[in-house]
This record gives C-alpha cells, structure tokens and sequence, in this order.
C-alpha cells in the first residue's frame, strides 16, 4: 500500500450527464465554450490539471458538481455547448470526388493536456486535423501514444534547463481503446528483430475526425519493446528505428485491422516512411513484381517535408536496419542491397535515409512554403539528376493555422458584432476580410488592448506559481513584472517564443547590448521583450543560448525588459501569440522551413518583425509588418552583425515611433491600421482550411485518380508503367539530341519560327519522349516564380513559352528521328530559347518523375 495512488471519483449529476462525452472530444481544444465549462466548475484545478477535462471530472469536488447542476446559468451554457457540438458533428456522406486520406506523422499537437509533441509539426498535424474535421473531410490519421510524451521544462536561477518527464495515465487523456465489432481491443503486430512487437491501438476523437494511436505497452512484449512508445523522440538510433516501424507498419496494419481502405496515403514528414514498404509488402501479396507493386503504391502516395537541411533527415546506418528488418526483406523476396537503394542518397550512400525511402515510394512530393519548396527541390535535386530543380517533382503548400484554436475569444466576438456570425465559414474569402480595414479604429484598439490585458494577467500568474516553486521573495516577483501591468497594457510588448534550435538565433538583438539597452530603457517610449522556448534535451548549443538569455534577464540593466518564461506550451503559445504586440522572429535564411507562429500573431492583429523567411516572405505586404532581407554575406559572424542591427534600426526608426503615436484619445491611428492589414491579408491566405483545400485539389484528388488508373484490369498500368521504366533508363545513357537548323535570331512578328532536330533514340520509338522546344522572355523581363500560397493547379506561366516538335518520317544517316515544328510565335520580346528531350509516358504521376533529360 505504500505510495499506491487512491482516487475517489465524483458521479457526474444526471442533469449534466453529457459532460464526460464533451471531455472525450478534442472539439474542446478549440471550442471555448466548452472549455469554459470545465474551467467554470473548479478554476484553480483547471490550472492544476493544465486544463485536462478528463482529469478534472475525476478530481473535482461533488458538491461543486451538484450546484452547476442547479445553477440556471450554468446549465444555459452546457446545453448550448452540446447543441454546438451535436450540430458540428453532423458528418455528410463523402462523395466519390472525396477521396479517404490518411495522414501519417508521428506527433500530433491538439492540446496542451494531451501532450504527445513537442514542437511546429505536431502542432501543424493537430492543426491539420481540426481543419480536416471543419471541412467535414473523408480523413483518418494516425500516430504513436506516448507515455510520457515530451518534457516539462525548467530553468533554474544560473540558466539550466532541467528536463522532466512524466508518466500519463491514458484515464487522463482523450483517447478509448480502438475495439473491433465484438469488442475486443484491436492489436496489430510487426515483426522486428526476429520478434513480434504488439501494439494495441487507441482512438482518439478530433471534432468529425478519428485519429487512431499505437502504443507498445503490452504484457505480451518484452520490456524493451514495451518503451518503444514510451518518450517521443527519445533512445538510441534503435529506438527511433523501432518507433518508426510501429507507426509506419504497424499504422497500416491498424488501418487494415479496422476495415479502413484509403484512397490516398500522407507522409507528414519521413517519420511515416516505413508504411512504404508495408504497402510495398501487400501489393506484392496480390502477385506484383516489385517494380509494378513500387509504382502502385507511389501512385498513392503524397510526402511533405518539413526539413530545409540534409543532417535534418532521418538517416540510420545499414546494419541497424537490416537487424530490424531480415524477416521483412525476405519476406519481400528482393534481396537486401535492393531493399537498402529504395533508401539510399547519392551524397551518403552509406545510410539508410528515410527522406530518400519517402522520394522514391511517393510520386507527389511538397515543401511547406514556396522558399521551402525551392530549397528542398536543391536539396533533393540528386534524386532527378538531370533536371534542374525548378523543374523536378517537389512542389510546395504554404502552411497555415487553425483560426478557431488561435484567435482569442473577445476577436470572435469582435467578428461576430462587426462583420456578423458569418465570418466563420468565409475563412478563405480575401475580399470578405477586407472590411475590417473599415472597422472603427477605436473599436478595434479597445478590443486589442482587452487581449492585451489577458495575456498579461496570464503571464503574471505563470511567473508567480514559478517563483514560489523556486522559493524567490515577492519584491523580486514584483521587480520582474512591474512593466507587465493588465491595468496598463500600454508599454510596446515584443514576443520571441518558439523551439531554442541555435537556427532561430533567440539572442539575435542581444549582440549589441548597450544599443539594445538604450531601446527597451527609454522611459518615454518602453519596450519589453517576453522569450519562452524549449531546446531538445541533446542540444547543448540551444541550451546555452537559453542560458545566456536567462542570466541576462536577472542582469540589473534588463531586468523587467527582458522576461523568460518556462516550459513553452500550447496554452501559453496561445496566449502570447494573441497578446503581444510585436512577434520576432528571426531565423538564418532559408532554414525556416515555414513557421507557423507568426501566422497565430498576425490573425490576432500583431505585427511580425521577421526575416524574410518561410512563409513571411509570402505574407509581408510592406503594410502588415516588417520584413528584414537576409543579408547575402559569407562570414556568419558578419550576416548576424548585420540582421541585428537591422532588426534594432526598424525598431528605433519605424515600430516605436508608430505604436506611441498616439492621438488624443490614446488610440495609435496608424498603428491600428497596420494591424488590421495584418488581420485582413493573413486570416484568408494562411488558414488551414486554404492549405487542406490546397493539398485536397493539388494531391489528393491527383494520387487517389492515380492510382486507380494503375490499379485497373488487375493492375495492368503498373506493370506496364514498371516495365517501360525499366525500357527507358537502360536505353537513356545513349540518347541524343542534335540540332539541324538553328531558328532565326531575329524574326518579325507574324512570320514562323521553324525548327528541326535529330534525336538519337537507341531504340526507343518516338511515343516514349517528348522533344520540346522552351522559351524564357528575358525582355519584357518576367517574373517566373510561383505565386504564393500553392505551387498547383497553375497554367502555363507568363513569359514561359513551350511547344513539342513533331516527329516526322525522316531519318538521318545514323538512324536518329527527325523532330520539327513550325508555329508562329505567340508574343514579342527577347527569348532564351532551349531544346530538351526527356521519356514521356501517359501512366506517369509527373511529367519528369524519371529525373532524366537532355538538353541542346
């Protein structure tokens, strides 16, 4: 009995019977109402519980159950909330153009008391998600249940960040055992290391959508095997392999085990890779080679990356995996060298990279924001190695945010009186944001100062419980927060908050301290700068960056200037990306794949001061905040000088003088003007409703079409797609192309343009390629980067002309066919013009999937 935990459980009151069925769906995490209604019953163990339903309805007071129970108020707001969330999860029948994804990460960030991630994409996954769940989407995803999921921060008085983990009672947490139709719990196992590993399967429920969850803690596994899910990204390299297998097999197992067939499959990140070569595994089942199983299922398959930098992939050494993988491989019959190239990159052929398993298992390909998209189509340019990378497969979807779980309740309200209750289902409708900017300024002022105040008693109160845990007197409390006034909210609040990856440079302005001193100690025109941030338990470059920053922060010259505060959350991501009024960020271009919290910032009305990175370098529009460029210099030392200083000068020369012009009413006119620019330029362009109809239209629907073609009359286009492949890449090392007659230089306009050339085509017939002319306008000049936002669906761009050349029946003396075309040109200007060869297919997913091309 000693130190055995005894719970005694309240019974939930008949009249408020439904309470528990509110806890056990994560529609709470964005609906506030509803959340407002657990906090209403014990505010202080709300906090306790970090704002845990479930928990709470197993701890709270039954007397305090029984009067909401006969509180009329009460009772009011708890059958509007189920009357909210009975007509929400009405779900229509997906249509056939509605295609079933199932989207694959392994973390997911939906709630601060749910705590299985650590960081952006388990937050963007979560996000995702609840937009999937909005739009009523034919969606399942799936990911791993942690045990202890990741840390819980502290930093003590020197500046050391202290990890601590803690175990999670699933009780506590929004999730049921998944059971079959005789109510069993549904196990899926996977063979690893010559062993069966169990893992028993959860759901948890997100508004309309189900995310089904695996965790390894089975008394039918060996000890070792039961930590496999026991901390997110935690343990060895065999951990991690481990990890993978469970979620990438054993997530298409689950699917199976519950009688979920999808059309389409999304890797969020390389972490899902393995459910490749699980699929690879059942095609192969049916009678498929492995070529033709290879193209089925990268004809389904869609891979986003989130990593601008090649030591950011996964990548495990070759005997790791074929430990963990000898039944697997033969099971597959392919041999081992076979199945190590599926994961092989040609600039570390020694390891096994689950980025390179993700390219050549997927056909549909995207970065996350259109400067990430670039990045990566460099980065993965060796995977198509005669392409240049603007014309490989990887596209781009810029990130977005879930409104309803960022933007603060009193600007919903604000919506609702302003713009009417509509609003909320015209989320991609840009000319429809525009009437905010109409909006009275006074209005609109008080309401972000009310926002203001919030965030500050709620940083107060984070401060507090955190000094009387560490034992600090209430005059040095006091000390710290005597500028964090809710009563005045009216001193410029700048907010940095975000992983302390050394790339993001936390302590940027800190490297002119005198200058910054002088700035945020301006009695006229103060400024306080609030940093929060976790550094990754292994990263000692982060964890002194965090180190530097707190012992700065009790130095007498920025003490109350500058505040840190601990163990970054959602709940307090949440709050400070709605109350401060400034987000920094300041990353080393272009390693910001796309950044998400500057969206959070800006749909609450706060104004970015940010690098021209990620998707900031979409969203600025000169009016709705500030974007530094990176500075084209080689010495990192000097780059950094120079961002800081520009950063510290757009404080001085541009954002105080605006936020303390004031008139006479105390409101700042063109200060609020810029805010509501903000509002209105990124509320429709980067909501997650935009990215899935984004993903919906340039993916999904693609893949799911697909891989019907490849799949029909017995899989027929997959055989045949293999087998043409196979076709092309042993004749493509003697292709050729000459050119016969040069085109005219100059040419009047309403005459043609005529052409011939020769192309060598080592047995294959002129059907298996396209010869293409391509012409680049250099005068008028023309911009041919993509458009923001979304990089498909998009018609020839401007000042971009290309036109095939016809095979004709001649031949040169070699036997090369002779390709011509005759066209008048479609517009004048100056042209570089190009001739390319490349294999052409009517089974392909894109057009240069096979990476080969020549040039003339």
């Amino acid at each position: 009995m000693r130190n055995s935990l005894l719970e005694i459980t309240p019974v939930v009151p008949g009249r408020l019977s439904r309470l528990p069925e509110l806890a056990a769906n994560l529609f709470f995490s964005w609906h506030r109402p509803t959340r407002a209604l657990f906090d209403d019953l014990d505010p202080e163990l709300w906090k306790q519980t970090n704002g845990n339903p479930r928990l709470l309805l197993r701890c709270v007071n039954q007397e305090r159950l029984e009067a909401c129970a006969r509180d009329q108020e009460y009772l009011a707001r708890y059958h509007q909330a189920l009357e909210n969330f009975d007509a929400y999860l009405q779900v229509k029948a997906p249509t056939a153009e509605e295609p079933l994804v199932a989207y694959c990460c392994a973390e997911y960030g939906f709630h601060e008391s749910f705590p299985i991630y650590s960081g952006g994409l388990g937050v963007l996954a979560g996000d995702y998600c609840k937009a999937a769940s909005d739009e009523r989407a034919s969606f399942v995803a799936v990911g791993l249940l942690y045990e202890q999921g990741y840390f819980t921060q502290t930093v003590d008085n020197d500046g050391v960040q202290h990890a601590e983990y803690r175990e999670r009672d699933p009780r506590d947490l929004p999730v049921e055992p998944a059971r079959n139709a005789q109510g069993e719990w549904l196990k899926v196992s996977v063979r690893i290391a010559q062993r069966e590993v169990v893992a028993r399967l959860w759901k948890a429920q997100v508004g309309r959508v189900p995310v089904y969850l695996l965790d390894t803690n089975c008394a039918e596994n060996a000890p070792s095997d039961r930590d496999i899910t026991h901390r997110l990204y935690g343990g060895d390299e065999s951990t991690r392999v481990r990890q993978e297998m469970i979620l990438g097999i054993g997530g298409v197992r689950a699917l199976r085990a519950l009688g979920v067939e999808p059309a389409a499959w999304h890797l969020n990140e390389g972490h899902a890779a393995f459910l490749i070569l699980e699929l690879l595994r059942e095609h192969m089942a049916r009678g498929l080679s492995f070529a033709a199983a290879l193209e089925a299922v990268a004809a389904a398959c869609v891979f986003t990356t989130h990593t601008p930098v090649a030591a950011g992939h996964d990548a495990f050494g070759p005997d790791l995996i074929v430990q963990h993988f000898a039944d697997f491989i033969r099971e597959l019959g392919i041999g081992t060298e076979r199945f190590l190239e599926l994961a092989r990159a040609p600039s570390a052929p020694g390891l096994f990279n689950m980025t390179r398993l993700a390219l050549n298992g997927t056909r549909h390909v995207n970065g996350v924001s259109r400067l990430h998209g670039a990045v990566s189509a460099r980065l993965c340019g060796d995977q198509w190695p005669e392409l240049r990378p603007e014309d490989n497969p990887v596209g781009f979807v810029t990130n977005g945010v879930h409104v309803p779980t960022f933007l603060h309740q009193r600007w919903m309200e604000f919506f609702d009186r302003e713009l009417g209750h509509e609003w909320r289902d015209r989320l991609r409708d840009i000319d429809y944001w525009r009437a905010l900017e109409r909006v009275s300024d006074e209005r609109y002022w008080a309401t972000a100062q009310e926002v203001k105040s919030r965030m500050l008693v709620n940083v107060r109160e984070r401060l507090r419980r955190e000094y009387e845990r560490k034992g600090l007197s209430p005059a040095q409390l006091r000390h710290v927060t005597r500028f964090l006034d809710p009563q005045r909210p009216g001193v410029l609040t700048l907010g940095f908050a975000r992983r302390f990856a050394t790339y993001k440079r936390a302590t940027l302005l800190l490297r002119d301290r005198a200058r910054l001193a002088r700035l945020v100690n301006n009695a006229e025109r103060p400024v306080v700068l609030l940093f929060a941030g976790k550094a990754h338990p292994a990263d000692e470059p982060g964890k002194h960056v965090l180190r530097e920053l707190r012992q700065l922060m009790m130095s007498q010259e920025f003490a109350g200037r500058i505040v840190f505060l601990e163990d970054y959350d959602l709940q307090l991501s949440r709050s400070l990306v709605s109350g401060v009024d400034v987000w920094l960020n300041n990353p080393i271009s272009p390693l910001e794949a796309s950044g998400t919290s500057g969206m959070k910032a800006a749909i609450n009305g706060r104004l970015n001061l940010s690098i021209l990175d990620g998707w900031w370098a979409e969203g600025w529009m000169q009016d709705n905040g500030w974007g530094v460029p990176p500075s084209v210099v080689q010495d990192p030392e000097r780059r950094d000088t120079l961002e800081s200083e520009m950063i510290l000068g757009t404080l001085e020369e541009e954002v105080l003088p605006l936020y303390y012009g004031r008139d006479e009413s105390g409101c700042p006119g063109a200060w609020v003007q810029h805010c509501k620019r903000a509002m209105s330029s990124v509320i429709p362009r980067f909501n997650m409703r935009r990215v899935l109809f984004d993903y919906t239209r340039g993916l999904y629907l693609p893949a799911s079409r697909q891989y019907v073609r490849l799949a029909a009359d017995g899989f027929t286009g997959a055989r045949t797609l293999a087998e043409w492949k196979q076709r092309v890449r042993a004749a493509w090392p003697k292709v050729s192309l000459k050119l016969l007659s040069d085109s005219a230089r100059d040419l009047p306009r309403g005459e043609r343009l005529r052409l011939r050339v020769a192309a060598g085509l080592n047995g294959l017939a002129p059907a298996d390629v396209r010869v293409e002319f391509l012409a680049t306008r250099l005068l008028p000049e023309t911009d041919l980067s993509a458009p923001p936002l979304c990089s498909y669906g998009l018609g020839e761009r401007e000042g971009l002309w290309r036109t095939g050349l016809t095979a004709t029946d001649e031949h040169e003396a070699d036997g090369a066919m002779i390709f011509a075309f005759d066209v008048e040109p479609p517009q004048c200007g100056q042209f570089r013009t190009e001739v390319r060869i490349y294999p052409w297919h009517e089974l392909l997913s894109h057009p240069h999937e096979l990476g080969l091309m020549k040039w003339l």
